[in-house]
């Protein structure tokens, strides 16, 4: 190979790989002069200059000049430096020239390798610098090839990896397709294409979305967060900073247009878009759409844990299938999510207050110990008034501390502790008998003033007879004095016959007279 051949070769490498020319020009002086030492065998300092005007690599010998020889390796005499150079000088430089044209074959190979090498590393760099200010962004690539469970997609300058992770588990790839991914990252260190693609991250279906809704490319609706299973669901969280524009309508579009464009890129996968809300109770309730909740509750703040409770009938659809809707739904608010139904909740409860219930009442509720017997009781386990009621004088009397008073003491508080709970009970027993009881005889009251007031109805209607009886006797017994009467005396008895029949006839067809009186 000429000089001026491989000066030409550099010029159309840099111009097709992007890279500066320098860089190649650099690789070849490298290359020469591995090159030159693995043909002389030597252990100068050797230093390669490219001449452009030129076209040769020229290598030199720098050795110092001294007065005495030490090391001729690097170290030559003022002699023979001034044979070299006529100006040369003690503690100065000189350079000597070697010969290029005799390195053969094999040198020449080895020239060519590092040459690659160099131009290789160049490249990785210049596509490092490029696209790692490009990640996150949506690309069309074209599937180039498989290797293995990866598909290798080009770029157009360079090539890109899809591994399987990466990959839609609805999708399959043959040669030539063209895709639309998202670069991922940019890995320097790889050994194949450095480039990582995806079609699996939830940023393909935010860009995607940017691509399809103008409100959202100039930044009128907001996607807040974006929760993913590829090949599946997704969950879209937006948010307006117009109240004038629907941000769940804008996504939607008109019967649907907009998100079935972006179904049907990603090959038919579920899209949830719920309205974001800054309230995480709120936002809960929105995420764990189409299933309707109850009532949602923070259990801690600082977790970030919540509690949803919906009715049996929903709680499968909150769930969804494999738990699909609420593990999006937490990745979505990064929160953890219980969802419980109606009928557990109360299941939880009731346990909860039973066990408290069998717990008992804490030692402290006794009035009359104190605080140093009731730690001396609780280190040796007695934490409820039950525990310590079921304990012997003797087992008491093992406990440290604790003597014949002591004990005697701790069961008449114990004692005064249960009768003032059975008296409480007693009372309210009592409250509740004598409330029944009040009831019962104002009912009682009540029928017995109707008895009475029955009883006066009857004596009223029985001195009415009576009355009416000794009206009837008084007439007979007028008729019969009228019939002894002397004959001047009878029209003083009709008179009063008639004074007294009308009253007592008033009273006998139906007894309304009796009643009056």
């Amino acid at each position: 190979m000429s000089t001026s051949l491989l000066y030409q070769t550099i010029d159309q490498l840099s111009r097709e790989k992007g890279i500066d020319a320098q860089i190649i020009i650099s690789a070849v002086e490298d290359a020469i002069l591995v090159a030159t030492r693995k043909y002389y065998k030597t252990a100068e300092d050797l230093q390669s200059h490219f001449n452009k005007e030129t076209g040769e690599v020229e290598v030199y010998a720098v050795k110092k000049i001294v007065e005495d020889v030490g090391d001729p390796d690097h170290e030559i005499s003022l002699r023979d430096a001034q044979k070299l150079n006529a100006e040369a000088a003690v503690e100065g430089e000189v350079r000597i020239r070697k010969a290029t044209d005799v390195l053969g074959r094999i040198a020449a190979q080895a020239a060519k390798q590092v040459i690659f090498q160099k131009v290789r590393e160049a490249e990785r760099d210049t596509v490092y610098a490029e696209y790692n200010q490009r990640v996150g962004e949506l690309v069309n690539c074209t599937v180039k090839r498989m290797e293995g469970p990866d598909v290798i997609v080009d770029l157009g300058r360079t090539e890109a990896r899809m591994p399987r992770k990466e990959q839609s588990r609805l999708e399959s790839y043959q040669i030539g397709d063209r895709i639309r991914a998202v670069i991922k990252e940019v890995d320097r260190a790889a050994r194949g294409p450095q480039v990582i693609v995806s079609r699996a991250d939830a940023l393909l279906v935010q860009k995607l979305f940017e691509m399809e809704v103008p409100e959202i490319y100039d930044s009128t609706v907001v996607i807040k967060a974006i929760a993913r299973e590829a090949g599946e669901r997704t969950k879209a969280a937006v948010y307006s900073k117009d109240p004038d524009v629907d941000c769940v309508g804008a996504c939607v579009g008109t019967k649907g247009m907009r998100v079935q464009s972006i179904i049907r890129e990603l090959r038919g996968e579920k899209i949830d878009i719920i309205e974001y809300n800054e309230d995480p109770l709120v936002f809960a309730a929105n995420a764990l759409s189409p299933a309707k909740i109850n009532h949602v509750s923070i259990l801690d703040m600082q977790e970030k844990h919540l509690e949803v409770i919906v009715d049996d009938s929903q709680l499968s659809l909150a769930i969804g299938k494999k738990g699909q809707n609420v593990r999006l739904a937490a990745k979505l608010l990064g929160w953890h999510i219980d969802i419980k139904s109606e009928e557990e909740k109360r299941q939880e409860i009731e346990s909860q207050m039973a066990a408290m219930a069998l717990r008992g009442a804490p030692i402290s509720e006794l009035a009359g110990l104190g605080d140093k017997t009731l730690e001396k009781l609780r280190e040796s386990g007695i934490e409820t008034v039950e525990q310590l009621a079921q304990k012997t004088p003797e087992e008491l009397m093992q406990i440290q501390g604790v003597g014949e008073k002591t004990v005697d003491r701790i069961r008449r508080v114990v004692t005064d502790y249960f009768e003032r709970d059975q008296s409480g009970a007693a009372a309210g027993a009592e409250a509740a008998e004598a409330e029944e009881g009040g009831a019962a005889d104002s009912a009682e009251v009540a029928e017995t003033a109707n008895a009475e007031e029955a009883s006066v109805d009857t004596e009223a209607k029985d001195e009415a007879a009576a009355t009416d009886t000794s009206a009837g006797v008084e007439a007979a017994g007028a008729e019969h004095v009228e019939a002894a009467a002397p004959p001047e005396e009878s029209g003083k008895t009709e008179s009063t016959e008639e004074a007294e029949t009308p009253s007592s006839g008033g009273a006998a067809p139906d007894g309304t007279g009796g009643e009056e009186k």
